[in-house]
């Protein structure tokens, strides 16, 4: 089983590529014929901006750019995707919303029909996100922050493609505040990756 680990921090030697080596170790670990790949989107300079082209494919009226393919393509070899990323404003980076918005594009991750039925194209895909914060889990609760990231991200773009949410932590620096505390919390994540893929989070 191969798993498709995704960061986005401009920083190299960030607490989000840490945490993403101690799930890809969980994951190749748990089993010795597992796989993880860590695609790490600013280091490989993925474009997040949404163009002229993009628009082009959304509309069906040419294939997506060639570095979008390349991007489905990588995913199509996966049996699971997580997202590992930092919360900004309370929600994920820039960078990694751009790559979503580019990558799960009309006609790859789902078709809108012209009567209005929507075809969810990810069914095949077990999805775990861990978001990685500061604040601490009763600011998250008090606020609702927590509530809208899980709408916005867990259903409003994953769902909308089919594609099952299994994981959705959120690792926090009161809670956690070493970084043994993270490797723990993470390398069990990436243990529990195959095990849990049919078996999604009410």
């Amino acid at each position: 089983m191969h798993a498709l680990i995704v960061i986005s921090h401009p920083i190299s030697d960030s607490l989000s590529g840490h945490v993403a080596q101690y799930i890809a170790d969980g994951i190749t670990q748990s089993n010795s014929e597992n796989s993880a790949e860590i695609a790490d989107l600013a280091k490989e300079g993925f474009d997040p901006s949404f163009t002229e082209s993009d628009i082009a494919a959304f509309y069906r009226e040419s294939l997506p750019p060639a570095d979008v393919i390349a991007e489905q393509s990588r995913i199509a070899l996966a049996d699971a995707l997580v997202l590992v990323y930092p919360v900004y404003w309370w929600t994920m980076p820039a960078l990694l919303k751009g790559w979503i918005d580019r990558v799960f594009c009309h006609g790859w991750a789902y078709n809108e029909h012209p009567d209005g039925r929507l075809e969810k194209k990810l069914q095949h895909l077990p999805v775990h996100l861990v978001a990685i914060g500061a604040a601490g889990r009763e600011t998250y609760l008090k606020h609702g922050f927590w509530e809208a990231m899980r709408t916005q991200v867990d259903h409003g773009i994953f769902d909308y493609c089919g594609a099952p949410v299994i994981t959705s932590e959120l690792l926090l620096h009161p809670e956690l505040k070493e970084t043994n505390a993270y490797q723990e919390a993470a390398y069990r994540i990436g243990r529990r990756i195959f095990i849990m893929a049919d078996a999604p989070e009410a």
